[in-house]
């Protein structure tokens, strides 16, 4: 029997050449969206769910609390926690802390020498996460000062092999020596914790200057535990809330944990976003694109039922059950939809290399995993019933008494559902075309906005190595080199200023007021260099000793010190010093946060990053120059620069891949709309060539007969349209207000979207309508 369904379903197909291929296609291309929306959503929600322990593995997080109902989500926590809470809380297994950042280093071994990335952790970090060791024991690799864990691409990029590796002293930075202990496994992508090698973080604790590492009032450590199985989460954080406030006299900050297995997705706290927006995004997306695809099927199927209604009559009459025929025509479709996966999982594999460029990821397409094979299963044979559930069962219901006199007439509520459909296509169609202008419109916002800082031809390098100890012949070069405008340093990138401090003080500061500063120590000329506007006072000047003990803040701190006239107001950020200058507010976070309150203090020759300012148009001879004189500055480094402009676009890196993936979604769901519009245009001019013959024949314009049969679809896609719109215009502007800072959402980019979609429905009606209008009424009158 089962055969005999495929038979007649093969013959059916070959039977309607047309109408099959806009159904397969079109099912094609919608699979092959969602195929790859499936696979990146996959790629997403696997990140850290490795680790053997992830069930019981969680990230300690600060919530700082601060006047006015703010709060601060931080997950950089103190130095001692950790091992308070092994002592304090008898649910904590351990407690491991790691940096919350990857330290570039030189690796250097005899001749050869190398930047590696890398983190400093705990004894325990090998023990309780799971990077497995190649060679060396987890719970012994960081015991001891001085080793190191190296990854296995390392290894072999020093070694012949990774076991030659045990027991190699390399020295860092040209200072001190480490011991390796131990080979990983390179770390897998879908790691939220990346690494090349890894140190005891004891000694960066126990080195001169990081003493602050140990106050209970600094955080640069994020802190992981491991509950004991079985550990309530509610009850847990319900103790581990107050054990900062335990430690630290009038503290304002909560703890809490996250689970690991949330720490990718659920990574931001203060109001930005997350990377689980996107994924349920793309997931609406997908489910979008599949059922603009199963609408197609459903409206080429009941269009055509007529054609088949004979068929069916003929069935029935001979004995066929309704159940039978439903058997038959869910068969069709979900031949229909294994084909059309056939040709969707050759695309996807076409495609997959342009998608992983696009979005950043190495995401492969293996058959040979039973759960992607049951995805790909499950997602054929889904679209197939979707798709074909509601023509089988209308097929199945005709009446044979009825449908053997003659042609059946499809009932009103069949057409109602027909045009249903259409409009829902539409809604989807017009709802993907603002999402895409309007996500192109707040890139070119973020990309063209004046942030208050000149991030073009500004260059880059890490001060390491000697660069300290010479940082004024090299700065003094420097500022005599050709292509050269200004030259500074700084501790952070103005762009991304990530050290804070509530510890303030100012002149009539009230005594419960709680403000947390963002905080930069910076050199002279610091401000030309950035091309950051001064709004009154002046600039840090070597013609003023006392400036060592001075500041400069943003309008933001004087605003929220509610300053009437800073310059000359005292201020305590350490030591006790005046304000000097005002500077416009700049963008030192990115634009989904609202701009920080910044103060700065000079601190020349203790930076980590010099800056350059480059005339335009000389940057390739100005790098040459840069590269020459740090290699004979500093020649054990290797030369290393970055533009500012470059580090702006990767802060919106997210943001460009979800413009780039919506406008090619917005484009293939269109494009599917249109073939299922121009399918059912073919079918109507079908139904209707003669009576567009008797209608020339008594008369009628070409343009008349056009507009006739087009007119119904268009006014289908004019109701879309209206619900479309103001769809469009709220979870758009939901989605704007993940940004502080953000473009308009102009009438023009709904009067874009409605025109784009009212003129691609008549492009592709009006070549069927063209057709049939200027056809000789005398072919298709002749059967009368």
């Amino acid at each position: 029997m089962f055969k005999n369904y495929l038979k007649m379903a093969y013959r059916n197909l070959m039977r309607h050449k047309v109408f099959s291929l806009i159904n397969v296609l079109g099912l094609a291309l919608g699979m092959t969206c969602s195929i790859l929306i499936l696979l990146w959503v996959q790629d997403e929600v696997s990140y850290d769910r490795f680790h053997a322990d992830i069930n019981n593995l969680y990230r300690v997080m600060e919530v700082q609390h601060y006047p006015g109902g703010d709060n601060f989500t931080v997950d950089a926590t103190p130095g001692p926690l950790a091992e308070a809470l092994e002592a304090e809380l008898p649910e904590v297994k351990h407690a491991v802390r790691s940096t919350t950042w990857e330290w570039k280093q030189l690796f250097t071994l005899n001749d050869k020498a190398l930047k590696v990335s890398g983190r400093y952790a705990d004894p325990e970090f090998f023990e309780i996460f799971t990077f497995p060791l190649l060679y060396g024991d987890p719970k012994q690799a960081l015991q001891q000062p001085n080793s190191v864990v190296i990854s296995e691409t390392i290894a072999r990029e020093f070694f012949d092999s990774p076991a030659d590796a045990m027991g190699k002293v390399f020295k860092i930075n040209n200072d001190k020596s480490y011991k390796v202990t131990g080979v990983a496994k390179d770390v897998p992508k879908n790691s939220t914790q990346q690494f090349d090698y890894v140190m005891p973080v004891q000694d960066w604790i126990n080195s001169p200057g990081s003493e602050w590492l140990k106050e209970w009032g600094s955080n640069a450590l994020r802190t992981f535990v491991q509950l004991q199985p079985g550990t309530d989460l509610e009850a847990f954080n319900a103790k581990i809330k107050g054990v900062h406030k335990s430690h630290v006299k009038e503290s304002n900050t909560e703890l809490f944990v996250q689970p690991m297995k949330d720490m990718y997705l659920y990574s931001d706290f203060n109001g930005g976003g997350g990377q689980i927006d996107t994924v349920r995004l793309f997931v609406i997306v997908a489910v979008f694109i599949l059922v603009i695809a199963c609408i197609n099927f459903m409206n080429l199927a009941t269009a055509r039922s007529a054609k088949r209604a004979k068929e069916v009559g003929v069935r029935k009459a001979i004995g066929a059950s309704k159940p039978a025929l439903v058997r038959q025509f869910m068969v069709e479709s979900v031949l229909v939809a294994f084909l059309a996966l056939f040709i969707a999982v050759n695309l996807v594999g076409i495609l997959l290399p342009h998608f992983n460029d696009l979005t950043g990821k190495f995401i492969e397409l293996n058959l040979a995993d039973p759960k992607l094979l049951l995805l790909l299963l499950g997602v054929a044979i889904l679209t197939g019933v979707l798709s074909g559930s509601y023509p089988a069962f209308f097929l199945s219901s005709f009446n044979p008494a009825v449908v053997l006199k003659g042609t059946v007439k499809l009932n009103r509520k069949v057409t109602v559902f027909r045009k249903g459909l259409v409009v829902f296509q539409f809604i989807l169609s017009g709802l993907l075309i603002i999402s895409t202008l309007v996500v192109y419109l707040q890139l070119h916002y973020i990309r063209t906005k004046n942030i208050g800082l000149h991030r073009e031809n500004l260059v880059y390098v890490p001060i390491e190595g000697e660069m300290n100890n010479r940082y004024d012949v090299i700065k003094r070069e420097l500022q005599n080199t050709p292509g050269v405008l200004a030259v500074t340093s700084a501790n952070q990138n103005p762009l991304m200023v990530g050290n804070s401090t509530g510890d303030i003080g100012w002149k009539g500061k009230d005594p419960n007021a709680d403000i947390l500063f963002s905080v930069m120590t910076v050199d002279y000329d610091f401000l030309k260099t950035m091309g950051i506007s001064l709004k009154e006072g002046r600039d840090f000047s070597k013609d003023y000793g006392t400036d060592t003990a001075a500041f400069i803040v943003n309008e933001e701190a004087v605003r929220l010190m509610q300053l009437q006239d800073p310059v000359g107001e005292w201020l305590r950020w350490g030591n006790e010093g005046h304000i000097i200058g005002v500077v416009k507010n700049f963008s030192s976070t990115s634009i989904h946060y609202p701009v920080q309150p910044l103060i700065m203090r000079l601190q020349p020759k203790d930076e980590n990053t010099l800056f350059v300012r480059v005339a335009p148009g000389q940057t390739t001879e100005t790098l040459a120059s840069l590269e020459g004189l740090l290699k004979r500055q500093n020649p054990a480094f290797p030369f290393e620069y970055h533009f500012m402009d470059d580090d702006y676009e990767r802060m919106y890196k997210s943001e460009a891949i979800i413009g780039e993936l919506t406008k090619y979604f917005a484009g293939i769901a269109i494009f599917i709309s249109c073939m299922g519009l121009f399918g059912l245009a073919l079918f109507t001019a079908e139904q209707r060539t003669k009576e567009i013959g008797i209608r020339k024949v008594l008369g009628a314009s070409v343009a008349s007969i056009v507009l006739m049969l087009s007119k119904d679809f268009l006014k289908l896609v004019l109701i879309a349209n209206a619900i479309a719109l103001p769809l469009g215009w709220y979870f758009m502007s939901s989605w704007l207000n993940d940004y502080a800072d953000r473009t308009e959402l102009s009438w023009w980019i709904f009067a874009t979207a409605f025109v784009t979609t009212l003129v691609i429905a008549m492009l592709t009606l009006s070549f069927h309508a063209i057709k049939t209008a200027v056809a000789t009424p005398v072919t298709s009158l002749r059967t009368e």
